[in-house]
């Protein structure tokens, strides 16, 4: 796929669902003239390197990484994978973009960081809701001091069972909280941008999840408090039936301020598509469907010949970054890792009952 000698060089590293669809994205972009790919799985990356043209196919990360034609690098392994090819290419000098959550431990997160303000080396981390035209519309609204001071916030975020049992297969330590609240304790951190959460309240309920032998809770409710008294209302459940027509993240996030108010409603149920022939799931392999929320797909559709949605957005918008040097709102790694916490947090106090206190 060489299209000009100085053009950015690309190496995607897990070539699963999210790094096929960021090295497609790659392989398009006008910026990009050399793409390397990297998967445990040698079929996996064959493959998409038909799809892509990709000039450079292994199994060995370190090798498409240090490769010298090589200037950037997408992380798209699971999430307990971050640590090692993150801090290779930080160490070798690239820039890297990687999935979220930056870790799975604030420990793995600390050498994350440790080696990207040592070499620095840029880094982000994927919280693709950012990219959604919605929530960076109701960002700009607060930078403009439309809504005043936010005193609170409350969000909601609904998949079903199907999906969950998905991501377990890829990442069997995986919760609706550290794998999908984590999009909406980064919004709402991002929304408060400045001001610190210091202490968690969480509740939880299992009872279909724990039956099939995960432990994964069917519900969960937080209560975060920020440093200047605001109030954060986050709640999550993946136990919805598994024929019910979201095909991603059905959501609401509502913003309170002493000035104004922000009412986000991404449930998507007026994009309503039934057809007798039954659709395939954007996220659950062989699950047709007769009806679905068209806009719910969480990363991106294949649509008119290209891809559309919050992750193709974001890599698109990374890339443009690296060239042009424009700012970005990426989530920043010190943004990751105060996320982590709090979902971390929430976990904790789920489980103990106790409220948890975050520290500075």
């Amino acid at each position: 796929m060489s299209k000009q000698q100085d053009a950015l060089g690309v190496a995607v590293i897990g070539c699963g669902r999210i790094g096929s669809l960021r090295a497609n994205l790659s392989s398009t972009h006008p910026s990009v003239g050399f793409l390397a790919l990297s998967d445990r799985s040698q079929k996996q990356a064959d493959v998409l390197a038909q799809r892509t043209g990709a000039d450079l196919v292994t199994t060995d990360n370190l090798a498409a990484i240090t490769d010298e034609r090589v200037g950037a690098v997408f992380i798209s392994t699971p999430e307990h994978d971050h640590r090692e090819a993150v801090v290779q290419a930080l160490e070798a000098g690239k820039a890297v973009f990687v999935e979220k959550p930056i870790a799975l431990t604030v420990e793995d997160a600390d050498v994350i960081i440790e080696a990207a303000e040592r070499t620095g080396s840029e880094l982000r981390i994927g919280y693709s809701r950012r990219h959604d035209r919605r929530w960076m519309l109701a960002k700009e609204q607060i930078l403009q001091g439309r809504v005043g001071e936010v005193l609170g916030i409350q969000s909601r975020v609904y998949n079903t069972r199907a999906q969950l049992m998905e991501i377990l297969k890829r990442a069997p330590d995986a919760t609706p909280v550290n794998d999908v609240l984590t999009y909406y304790v980064d919004m709402a951190c991002w929304f408060l941008e400045g001001i610190r959460p210091v202490e968690v309240v969480a509740r939880s309920q299992s009872k279909v999840f724990k039956a099939m032998g995960h432990k994964a809770a069917d519900v969960t409710w937080a209560i975060i408090t920020f440093e200047n008294g605001a109030v954060v209302n986050l709640g999550v459940s993946y136990v919805l039936p598994a024929t019910y027509p979201t095909v991603g993240q059905s959501s609401r996030f509502e913003i309170i301020g002493d000035e104004g108010v922000i009412l986000l409603d991404a449930d998507n149920k007026d994009s309503l598509l039934f057809t007798d022939r039954g659709a395939p799931h954007s996220y659950v392999p062989d699950h047709n469907i007769n009806m679905m929320f068209m806009q719910t797909t969480s990363a991106a559709d294949f649509a008119v010949g290209d891809y559309w949605g919050a992750v193709a957005s974001e890599t698109r918008s990374w890339l443009d970054h690296l060239i042009t040097g424009r700012p970005s709102p990426h989530t920043t790694p010190r943004e990751a890792r105060r996320t982590l916490a709090v979902t971390l947090a929430i976990e904790e106090a789920a489980r103990t009952g106790a409220s948890v206190a975050l520290p500075d």
